[in-house]
């Protein structure tokens, strides 16, 4: 099977391997669409991300979908020729943060196209069926590689307890920020706003359904928040992980309002004005990967609540994926996706 490896920064080569042999708790599936997510251009442009080191060939790749063609011998629940959406951390099972459902936190989990786990990025992969679900007939493939991405803001929406009514804050307009305002709309959420500083972005957030888009470049967010919300927003969801940015959400929830942290900043502490967050008793939560998403994910898919596709700007075959991550470096761009066909 094919499967292109990164080798160094900025250097992909597409190699021949030996297709995978799905163990007896596993399936083999087909890949036919893989999403371009942001670490994956990260680790693209950098080979590091904190003290994980790229330090030899790596497939990219986590989000991903495509077809059941074999079922190892444990496997119930899912069969050959099923459409499926490959959910990318495996966890221990074990630790207290299994059991208890939160296996976002477990310490030992494998995650796709990370250091030491293989991505999606090639022909064939071979993973436990426990974490590869069906997709509903109206779902498609390439929609369902997205559901890792919209699972994303489905954690954050569920961290910060959206409901009926609430007004929300998003900050930035990327495929997390874009799908995570679609979530918090499904959740009742009665007036959004997203901020970034890409006009491009904007526009489309607005076009979205975005109740008020603010370019940070030009306006003060905060100011420009009270402008339209009064005293700021219910719950104010961070998904850049710019320092400025980071700084500007942490000044929009009115008092007694919920901040929710997704984004990853590069470096380790970003100053806050702690006496302002406890003046105001500012609620301010993390939100790591997911747990327990991906049917919400689809449900959401199949009833046309997320706009997974309107997030897709381009589409390249895996042949030329040194051009798509290119193409995906482009601040413009939301979403890009490789096709293995």
């Amino acid at each position: 099977m094919r499967a292109a490896e990164l080798l160094d920064t900025g250097a992909f080569e597409l190699r021949t391997e030996e297709r995978p042999t799905p163990g007896a708790s596993e399936v083999l599936v087909e890949v036919s669409d893989i999403g371009i997510c942001g670490s994956d251009v990260h680790w693209y442009e950098h080979g590091r991300m904190g003290d994980r080191v790229v330090d030899e060939p790596l497939v990219l790749g986590h989000e991903s979908a495509g077809t059941v063609v074999e079922v190892g011998a444990n496997v119930n629940g899912c069969a050959v020729g099923d459409e499926v959406a490959v959910e990318p951390g495996v966890p221990c099972g074990t630790c207290e943060y299994c059991r208890c459902g939160k296996y976002n936190l477990c310490p030992d989990v494998e995650f796709m196209a990370t250091p030491g786990t293989d991505g999606a990025f090639r022909e064939y992969v071979a993973w436990p069926a426990e974490y590869v679900h069906s997709l509903p007939l109206s779902v498609s493939a390439r929609e369902g590689a997205l559901c890792e991405p919209i699972s994303v803001g489905i954690q954050a929406i569920q961290r910060a307890e959206v409901g009926v009514g609430d007004s929300v804050l998003v900050m930035g307009a990327g495929a997390i920020g874009m799908l995570a305002t679609d979530v918090a709309r499904a959740a009742g959420a009665a007036q959004l706003a997203v901020v970034d500083v890409v006009p491009s972005k904007l526009d489309r957030a607005a076009d979205r359904g975005a109740d008020l888009a603010i370019d940070a470049r030009e306006s003060n967010v905060a100011e420009a928040i009270c402008d339209e919300f009064g005293a700021g927003v219910d719950v104010a969801i961070e998904a850049t992980g710019a320092p400025p940015a980071i700084e500007a959400t942490l000044d929009a929830p009115q008092p007694g309002g919920t901040v929710v942290l997704v984004g990853l900043a590069p470096e380790e502490t970003v100053p806050m004005d702690t006496f302002e967050l406890v003046r105001r008793q500012i609620d301010i939560r993390g939100s790591y990967r997911f747990a327990n998403t991906y049917s919400t994910a689809m449900e959401l898919l199949a009833a046309d609540e997320v706009d997974a596709m309107g997030t897709m700007d381009f589409e390249m075959s895996l042949d030329r994926i040194d051009d798509a991550f290119e193409r995906a470096r482009n601040p413009d761009v939301i979403k890009g996706m490789v096709s293995v066909d």
